[in-house]
């Protein structure tokens, strides 16, 4: 089991970025692929990002290409999403989490999840 705590979070405005973070503890991160979901209030949770566990490999969700980047730190047992030109339909609770499966983007291949930071864009 790793544990994943979220940070970074919290209110921009339309056009501005905030980075998001995961710190992780009890195991070692580079075991595992990473994600970050979101779910907005009333909508399913969606798949945003995902990167590999040598850090060379990235997917992104339609919605956030060429807008968000994901990477991590094995070192600092870390992961990060940068989010740029953020737009309203941005805001949602942002979630980190952990997979053992290669190029994970369903949430079913995640079994290890943060508790989530909230990320508001204001118009």
């Amino acid at each position: 089991q790793v544990q994943l705590v979220e940070s970074g979070g919290g209110l921009v405005q339309a056009g501005g970025s905030l980075r998001l973070s995961c710190a992780a503890s009890g195991r070692l991160l580079w075991r595992y692929d990473m994600g970050w979901f979101r779910q907005a209030p009333g909508k399913e949770r969606e798949f945003v990002a995902a990167i590999s566990w040598s850090g060379d490999r990235t997917d992104y969700g339609e919605s956030v290409k060429g807008r968000f980047t994901i990477s991590r730190d094995n070192v600092k047992n870390t992961v990060y999403l940068q989010m740029n030109s953020l737009k309203p339909e941005d805001t949602a609770a942002y979630y980190c989490a952990a997979s053992r499966t290669t190029r994970a983007t369903r949430i079913i291949e995640y079994d290890n999840w943060g508790q989530g930071t909230q990320v508001t864009v204001s118009s």
